[in-house]
């Protein structure tokens, strides 16, 4: 729906590529890592999601007309924008399964290319990925707390302006069943869902009056907002009445919604309610500030509720708001990068990686990757990133190659899969991570670790770097 051309970035991309530019930048090839250094709230994973935009975004980029004058009014000079005029990116990517369960400190996309193109698309990247990584993250930790419950995004409208699109597809991706946005609903097929607004009812004189016009327009999906003014007195036994008349007419009542007060009690008084007139039938939906852990507290009292929708937690990551993904150097001209700091956790991988994923004899995670060089193969031990004291051996176990060739020469490699397959594809890996690393209270950390090799280079790289300082 939205384009993104080249100016789609941080306006220290293009002075660095100008000098690139006017330095053989084209000539050298270099290799980026997207990682990031810790998952969002406070939990034991993070939800991989954003690849498939990418991917497009990067097989059509270009700068426009539009961006060249724009540019040209910023300073940038003539040679420089004559080569954007033509750019394209060329370059190849290699990534994680976009909504596969990933981890702090490994890699999970590598960008190769000159270090133009590699430059212009950091942000980007990083926009994309954060982003709906985040919100996948947090739409799967409300699936977990719900269970087999329906989920709806109810967010578009407290979302930060047009990242409700790209909201909604994550929320999908992280177990969500439907969403309100109508956009995002067409662009990427999601199912959309809507009920009605307090409003509708208050431009009618009688609630009764409302329900009943709502009904006949929407008999197959119509849904009752039943706390305009009194959910239990007025609200609940006038869309019984409604339910009647539709039965008497050969439909059903699909639900109605709770939008505030107790939810647990009202839930349990409305089912109650429903049920002594036969109309078991008749879902509760809710809504109102709702989270994993409201949710979770809802559930434990046993309320009734079968459809949650989720609004302001979910479309802003609340309370995290962003994912802290990096996007690093780690090979140039030939030869291994890196960059140092005082925080060792900062200090970066360098060279060209793989990562594998470590599974028993049985097939079960063993709650490990490990970090290699890309030529590594016979991996039997590996080492933690910042404590070099420990470390894992893992002789028998079997790896699973995680970074897998997605773009080549600036084209995809795999046809778009559906949000449904991407859903299901990361609900299985959920799956597979034992529930300790799930839980929302001090979750057990989830081990990477590096390679012998990788380890050296990265401890001989340090070395050389401090002989530099001493110069």
């Amino acid at each position: 729906m939205y384009e993104l051309t080249g100016t789609y970035t941080d306006q220290y991309q293009l002075t660095m590529a100008q000098v690139y530019f006017h330095n053989q930048g084209i000539n050298q090839e270099v290799v980026f890592d997207y990682f990031f250094r810790k998952s969002p709230f406070e939990g034991g994973y993070t939800i991989f999601a954003g690849l498939d935009n990418v991917l497009d975004i990067l097989a059509n980029l270009k700068f426009n007309h539009k961006d060249i004058q724009f540019l040209k009014a910023q300073g940038f000079d003539k040679k420089f924008l004559e080569y954007l005029k033509d750019f394209k990116f060329n370059g190849n990517v290699y990534s994680s399964q976009e909504g596969d369960v990933v981890f702090p400190t490994r890699p999970i996309l590598r960008v190769e290319g000159n270090i133009i193109e590699a430059q212009i698309v950091e942000t980007l990247i990083l926009n994309i990925l954060n982003f709906q990584s985040l919100i996948a993250t947090k739409a799967s930790r409300i699936r977990y707390s719900s269970a087999e419950r329906t989920l709806i995004d109810f967010g578009m409208r407290r979302a930060h302006s047009l990242g409700s699109y790209h909201a909604s597809r994550a929320a999908i991706i992280g177990g969500f069943n439907a969403s309100s946005h109508v956009t995002a609903g067409r662009d990427f097929e999601i199912p959309v869902s809507g009920t009605m607004a307090h409003s509708f009812i208050q431009s009618y004189d009688n609630e009764i009056d409302a329900f009943r016009d709502f009904a006949k327009y929407r008999p197959d999906d119509c849904v009752l907002l039943v706390d305009t003014y009194d959910t239990l007195k007025s609200g609940v036994p006038n869309a019984i009445k409604i339910a009647k008349e539709m039965e008497a007419k050969g439909n059903q009542l699909k639900g109605i919604r709770l939008d505030s007060g107790d939810l647990a009690y009202l839930a349990k008084k409305a089912r109650k309610m429903f049920d002594d007139e036969g109309l078991a039938y008749v879902k509760i939906a809710a809504s109102n500030q709702l989270d994993e852990y409201v949710i979770k507290s809802l559930l434990e009292q046993d309320a009734p509720i079968d459809v949650f929708g989720i609004g302001t937690s979910l479309v802003t990551g609340k309370p995290d708001a962003a994912l802290d993904g990096v996007y690093k150097l780690a090979y140039s001209n030939g030869k291994a990068r890196i960059k140092l700091s005082e925080n060792k956790a900062k200090t970066t991988l360098p060279g060209k990686k793989q990562v594998y994923r470590l599974r028993n004899s049985q097939q079960n995670l063993i709650g490990a990757d490990v970090v290699a060089l890309e030529d590594e193969k016979d991996l039997k031990e590996m080492f933690h990133p910042f404590e070099s004291d420990k470390s894992l051996k893992f002789e028998d176990c079997h790896k699973e190659p995680l970074l897998r060739k997605v773009m080549k020469s600036g084209k995809r490699l795999y046809e778009s899969k559906s949000l449904s397959e991407i859903q299901e594809f990361s609900k299985n890996r959920l799956d597979e991570l034992p529930i300790e690393y799930k839980r929302f209270d001090n979750p057990h950390i989830y081990k990477i670790g590096l390679s012998e090799k990788l380890m050296k280079l990265r401890n001989e790289l340090i070395e050389q770097e401090s002989k530099n300082k001493l110069k």
